[in-house]
């Protein structure tokens, strides 16, 4: 009693199709679809800039102004 067999999805899925319309469906799917796409990329964004915040604090951003000096002054 249970598990359900197979007929009984099938059953459901049809009723479920009569009281919804298959072109009701199909946008809920599309925006779903929808919502998982934008989700990954503000994922995939997110980690790019946490890798790019990290390299930026990697790279040294002091300048030498001995070094700048000595170069000036020799052209």
């Amino acid at each position: 009693m249970g598990s359900f067999s197979i007929w009984h999805w099938v059953i459901v899925l049809v009723i479920v199709m009569l009281v919804f319309g298959t072109k009701k469906l199909r946008n809920i799917g599309q925006d779903l679809g929808g919502a998982v796409k934008g989700f990954k990329d503000g994922m995939k964004e997110s980690e790019e800039a946490k890798a790019a915040q990290a390299k930026e604090l990697r790279e040294p951003t002091t300048i030498d102004v001995d070094a700048k000096e000595k170069s000036h002054s020799q052209q």
